[in-house]
C-alpha cells in the first residue's frame, strides 16, 4: 500500500499557485495542436495550423463550458440554486467530463459548419489527441489527490491526505483505459475506415471503460449511489454508449459515407 505525500503545488509566488494539473493542460493543448497538424496532414484535411489553433481554443472553451453546467444541472444542482456565485468558480471543481464531451461536440460542429470543413472527417482525428489529454488530465487528478475511488485492502491502495482508509486509485484506472483507447485509435487510424467510425469507436470505448472503472470510483457524496446502486457516471454512460453504438452501425451501413484515406 502506499500513502500519499505528492505536493499538487508545482510553484509558488506570494498569493499565485502554478499547480501540476494546469500545467498538465496547458501541456496537453499543445500536445493537441502537434498531434491534429500531424494528423490532419496524413488524412489529407484541408485544414491549416491557425485553424486547428482556434479549432482546439474553440473545442476546450465549448467543453469547460459544457462540463461546469452539466455538473451544476445534474450534479449538484440545489447547492448552485443556493450558491449561484460559486457557479463560476470553477478552481473549487465541479466538472463532468460527459458535459464537456457534450459542449467540446456542440464546439467543434458550430466550428466545422462555419468553416466549411467535414465534421467526421475532422472529428475521427481529433478523438486521438482528446485520449490522450484525457490519460494526463487523470494524472492530474491523482495528484491532487481527488476523484478516488472505493476503499480497498489492494496491494497498491493508496491513502490519500484527509481521506479515511486506503483507496483504489481509481483516477490511474482512468489514465490507463484512456491511454488504452488512445492506442487502439492510433493503430486504427493507419487503416482506410469509413468516415465517422473512429470518432463513433471513442464514444463506445469512453462509455464503456467509464462504466467498468465506475465500479471502483467513489460515487459523488451529494448524490451517492442511484438506481440500482449505479452511480452517476454510470448512468450517463449508458445513452453516451447506445449513441455511441447507434452512430457507428449508421456509418457502416450508410453506403454514401467515404473511406478515409491515409
Amino acid at each position: 500500500m502506499f500513502t500519499s505525500h505528492l505536493n499538487p503545488v508545482f510553484l509558488k509566488l506570494g498569493s499565485i499557485e502554478i499547480r501540476y494539473y494546469g500545467l498538465i493542460w496547458l501541456l496537453s493543448f499543445f500536445i493537441s495542436l502537434g498531434l491534429l497538424n500531424f494528423l490532419a496532414k496524413r488524412r489529407k484535411i484541408e485544414i491549416d495550423k491557425k485553424e486547428i489553433f482556434d479549432l482546439v481554443s474553440y473545442v476546450l472553451l465549448g467543453g469547460i463550458l459544457g462540463a461546469r453546467l452539466f455538473y451544476i444541472l445534474v450534479y449538484n444542482f440545489g447547492f448552485y440554486l443556493v450558491h449561484p456565485w460559486e457557479a463560476l468558480a470553477i478552481w473549487h471543481g465541479g466538472l463532468s467530463i460527459h458535459g464537456g464531451l457534450l459542449g467540446g461536440l456542440l464546439s467543434g460542429l458550430i466550428y466545422c459548419r462555419r468553416r466549411k470543413i467535414d465534421f467526421f472527417a475532422l472529428a475521427d482525428v481529433f478523438v486521438i489527441p482528446l485520449a490522450l489529454c484525457l490519460c494526463l488530465g487523470r494524472i492530474g487528478n491523482f495528484i491532487n489527490g481527488e476523484l478516488y475511488g472505493r476503499i480497498s485492502s489492494l496491494p497498491w491502495a493508496v491513502k490519500f491526505p484527509g481521506v479515511e482508509g486506503f483507496r483504489h486509485p481509481s483516477q490511474l484506472y482512468e489514465s490507463l483505459k484512456n491511454l488504452i483507447i488512445f492506442a487502439v485509435l492510433w493503430n486504427l487510424n493507419k487503416k482506410r475506415l469509413k468516415k465517422g467510425m473512429l470518432f463513433f469507436l471513442f464514444i463506445i470505448l469512453y462509455s464503456l471503460f467509464r462504466f467498468l472503472v465506475e465500479f471502483f470510483r467513489q460515487p459523488d457524496p451529494q448524490l451517492g449511489f442511484l438506481l440500482g446502486n449505479l452511480t452517476m457516471g454510470q448512468l450517463l454512460s449508458i445513452p453516451f454508449f447506445l449513441i455511441g453504438i447507434g452512430g457507428l452501425v449508421w456509418v457502416i451501413y450508410n453506403d454514401s459515407a467515404d473511406l478515409s484515406s491515409n
